[in-house]
């Protein structure tokens, strides 16, 4: 039985919160920063379509937001979404992003579901 206080448990912990860091992101509404798993990535794609990437790998240029619909609409006040992606953001993709943020499941929600600008 190991105790909290084994120096062996306690380096293998250390190296391994080390090895593995983990991407940080800013929401564009509200500006907190946060793992980049706990965002919602939108992004322009080089054919000029908005997205929602459920992957967090796609190809474009891309702009997070917290899962949460006060973020968006915080984005929309302050044309966070338009000044990150470079381009103009139509009301029907907000429209689109708020029964997104509104689902229970917004990863499954996300990717079921193509935002077209």
């Amino acid at each position: 039985m190991s105790s909290a206080k084994d120096p062996e448990m306690k380096t293998s912990t250390i190296q391994k919160t080390q090895n593995k860091k983990i991407p940080i992101r800013t929401c564009v509404g509200c500006g907190t920063e946060r793992p980049k798993a706990e965002l919602i990535r939108i992004i322009r794609t080089p054919d000029g379509r908005i997205d929602i990437d459920p992957t967090l790998k796609k190809n474009g240029r891309g702009a997070y937001l917290c899962p949460d619909p006060d973020c968006l609409e915080k984005a929309i006040r302050r044309k966070g979404l338009q000044r990150a992606l470079e381009t103009g953001v139509s009301p029907e993709v907000y429209e689109a992003l708020k029964q997104v943020l509104t689902a229970e499941n917004v990863p499954a929600a996300a990717e079921s579901r193509g935002l077209h600008g």
